[in-house]
């Protein structure tokens, strides 16, 4: 249940209403202060609050009840889009924030040298896979605790913020200077790893599975911030379909649509979606004209030699194309929307 409250209230009131709230209904009150209105999110069993009475109050504009099963995530309850600051750059303001790196952390000189080079070119966040999930148990499964080492020494050496994968609860103590916690599709559903990361006070990028719903990703951004850590950052890395030319199917639509029904800031996988590296220029390209806040690309610097993913990583040359693109149509969409 929502309810929206007149323009003009003052916090105290707000306060003062919401505790009413509580002590009568036995609900959380989740509070939204907005441009325009203030809107308090009532969650819980809701069923015992009577509209007529809410609605009685002279503070209050309107109330509404919420169907949709995920409610801190809805954008009903927070009309504003959320903005996630990280060291100072800003997902979900407008601006688009690109993530860079290589699948996997394979070497001092490999992530340092992918990390200065994609910094010159635009990006703003550095990923790289420390942890690796492989279907295979034969694979590849990442340096672990020395690739995270590697990283935090590629974020000294180039001031950039990491993102990296986190594969289970247990690991979080290692995670401490970790700018984005990544969750992997094969990871979107494991609900206590989400319950322990809403108890952290880090931004999660939550990919969604390769098979899973949209209301099924919502629900899963809504176990981390019902858990309290209401910086989530939504990513579409593409779903399983019947099509086999590509490793997945990039679903562009679920970049509108999620920002439709969510207040969350959306990044976009285009390398994990395609599998192939030629279309991960397209693919980007279109999913910012779709209205993506971000990208998370990869890239490494000898693609054939890769320790894991180099078919669908692009190389430095061809990033610094990229972006040159990536910021040209990004500065025309400004120019569109805001004429």
């Amino acid at each position: 249940m929502i309810v929206i409250l007149k323009s003009g209230v003052s916090r105290e009131q707000v306060s003062d209403f919401s505790d009413i709230l509580r002590k009568k209904y036995g609900v959380d009150v989740h509070t939204s202060f907005g441009e325009q209105s203030t809107v308090l999110g009532l969650v819980g069993d809701t069923k015992a609050v009577d509209i007529d009475s809410v609605s009685a109050f002279p503070i209050v504009e309107t109330v509404r009840r919420v169907q949709e099963p995920y409610k801190k995530v809805n954008r009903k309850f927070h009309p504003d889009d959320t903005v996630i600051d990280v060291a100072g750059h800003k997902i979900g303001n407008g601006e688009l924030q690109i993530m860079a790196g290589p699948c996997s952390v394979e070497s001092e000189e490999q992530i340092v040298g992918i990390a200065e080079s994609v910094k010159k070119s635009g990006a703003n966040f550095l990923r790289g896979g420390a942890f690796k999930p492989r279907t295979s148990p034969y694979a590849f499964q990442g340096l672990r605790a020395d690739g995270l080492e590697l990283l935090k020494h590629a974020k000294l050496k180039t001031g950039m913020p990491i993102v990296t994968e986190i594969m289970s609860a247990d690991h979080l103590p290692l995670f401490e200077d970790v700018d984005v916690i990544q969750v992997g599709a094969r990871n979107m559903q494991n609900f206590e790893l989400l319950k322990e990361l809403g108890k952290c006070n880090k931004p999660i990028l939550l990919k969604r599975g390769l098979a899973n719903t949209i209301e099924e990703t919502l629900m899963s951004a809504e176990y981390i911030m019902s858990n309290g850590n209401e910086n989530v950052i939504l990513c579409e890395r593409g779903i399983r379909t019947y099509e086999t030319f590509t490793r997945n199917t990039l679903d562009v639509s679920a970049v509108p649509v999620f920002k439709k029904l969510s207040h969350l800031p959306v990044v976009v996988d285009p390398s994990h979606a395609s599998g192939i590296t030629w279309l991960v220029e397209p693919l980007s390209l279109a999913a910012v004209a779709a209205g993506a806040d971000g990208l998370m690309i990869e890239v490494h610097n000898d693609p054939p030699h890769a320790l894991s993913d180099g078919a669908q990583s692009v190389t430095p040359e061809q990033f610094q194309r990229l972006c040159d693109k990536l910021f040209a149509v990004t500065n025309a969409i400004h120019s569109i929307t805001h004429n």
